[in-house]
């Protein structure tokens, strides 16, 4: 009799446990997307609760659509952001000021 009450026990615990286990997994990109200050986080986060009624076949793209964007670089995919010169051009410009400070007089 006691072990039945101890399995009934136990078994509440498993489904609890993995009910949330299902849950904050279903988080996980929200949480990259918060901490990235993604300007979709909102629309992440709806999109995780329906990939529980969807059988979790959208959630790989959030995860993917979460980690695409970063605060200091934005979404990554059009070159440097404007403003930052690229690796070259800061070489050749140094090497411009090498260059005129190896000049005889030049300081």
């Amino acid at each position: 009799m006691l072990l039945d009450y101890v399995a009934l026990v136990l078994l509440i615990v498993v489904v609890v446990v993995v009910f949330y286990g299902i849950i904050a997994l279903h988080d996980i990109p929200y949480m990259i997307a918060e901490k990235r200050h993604h300007p979709h986080q909102d629309a992440i986060h709806v999109a995780g609760w329906i990939s529980l009624f969807t059988l979790h076949v959208i959630w790989p793209f959030l995860w993917i659509w979460a980690t695409l964007y970063r605060e200091d670089r934005g979404w990554g995919m059009g070159g440097p952001p404007p403003g930052n010169s690229s690796a070259n051009e800061r070489i050749a410009a140094l090497e411009a000021r090498i260059a005129e400070l190896e000049k005889p007089g030049g300081h």
